[in-house]
């Protein structure tokens, strides 16, 4: 099994928060506004990327067509005003018939009503009924979407109901797994400290002391930890 395919498995087997992988990377990897349509859910999978400029979703309908099922598609918009850039059809079509894993736009979408009476998971920076053209419009910015494409397409994304975060191509090694294992590791010694131990936060948080000789922590919790290349 690849190392990307391992990271996948383990988030969705732990079932890691934002949060904690926000954390693992260092606090970094937040798709920033994006919040969920729904109530608690939890998608992880490989990054497709998708590109939407200038008030028209042409090319978004030209390039949804590749999606490939349990992946988190990630449309990016440039210029596309207080406009949607998609609603309840393209969203049926990339989770239901292209089998996509998530749906995050970087921009709004529409028909909100429905999105949330069926359950899609997409994510957004918020909702409008005004919708895109459908006709062809100058492209996104060329140098924007090879970036783009060369950090985040083929990366990992994780959404909840926290927003989403992306673990780019550069991330994706052993170290990332060993510090997402960390980062699980790290919040059961917190919680066992505060709900066992009865100790405050600073104690905890800051101050670290469950790293101290003479602490009273299970050593099976503070285990060094391991990752298999």
């Amino acid at each position: 099994m690849s190392i990307k395919n391992k990271i996948i498995e383990y988030i969705k087997e732990n079932r890691i928060s934002t949060t904690e992988v926000a954390d693992a990377l260092g606090k970094k990897g937040v798709l920033s506004g994006v919040q969920s349509m729904l109530n608690v859910v939890h998608r992880v999978g490989i990054i497709r990327t998708i590109f939407s400029a200038n008030n028209s979703n042409y090319f978004v309908h030209e390039q949804i067509r590749d999606i490939e099922k349990g992946e988190v598609v990630i449309i990016y918009t440039h210029n596309c005003d207080d406009r949607a850039i998609i609603g309840d059809l393209v969203s049926k079509f990339v989770l239901l018939y292209k089998g996509a894993s998530a749906i995050v736009v970087d921009g709004l979408v529409r028909d909100a009503a429905r999105l949330k009476r069926e359950n899609y998971a997409v994510w957004a920076k918020g909702v409008t009924p005004l919708g895109c053209f459908n006709e062809r419009a100058d492209p996104f910015p060329v140098h924007q979407e090879n970036e783009i494409r060369r950090q985040v397409n083929g990366g990992i994304a994780i959404c909840d109901d926290g927003g989403v975060v992306i673990i780019p191509n550069d991330h994706i090694n052993p170290e990332m797994l060993l510090s997402l294992k960390k980062i699980e590791q790290q919040e059961d010694i917190w919680n066992f400290c505060l709900n066992t131990l009865k100790w405050d936060t600073k104690r905890i948080i800051c101050d670290k002391e469950y790293l101290g000789d003479g602490a009273d922590v299970p050593e099976i919790l503070t285990r060094d930890i391991e990752v298999d290349e």
